[in-house]
């Protein structure tokens, strides 16, 4: 049994995707870090670059929100993803 999840992009990410959001399907449990992985086997390097620095970790100006909720409150990269889950990557926000 499959389910899927809709990925959401933001000002950048947009730009390398040329989508607003994307649903991505799973066949089996999912996290976080592997709907990453998924969206990075997808869209490549300019992917990659803007995702995740040198040692392939997050980059830590990101946020990365399941349902409106940040994911550093739910397991971080470990956060189990389900049916219908709304995943945002936000780019950092300004102010002054």
């Amino acid at each position: 049994m499959t389910f899927k999840v809709t990925a959401r992009f933001f000002t950048t990410l947009r730009e390398i995707t040329g989508k607003k959001e994307e649903p991505v399907e799973f066949s089996k449990t999912a996290t976080i870090n592997s709907l990453l992985k998924q969206l990075s086997k997808k869209y490549g390097k300019d992917f990659d670059d803007y995702m995740f620095d040198e040692i392939g970790d997050v980059r830590g100006h990101l946020q990365i929100l399941v349902n409106g909720k940040s994911i550093t409150a739910t397991g971080g990269l470990k956060t189990k993803l389900k049916e219908g889950d709304q995943v945002a990557i936000l780019p950092p926000v300004g102010g002054g």
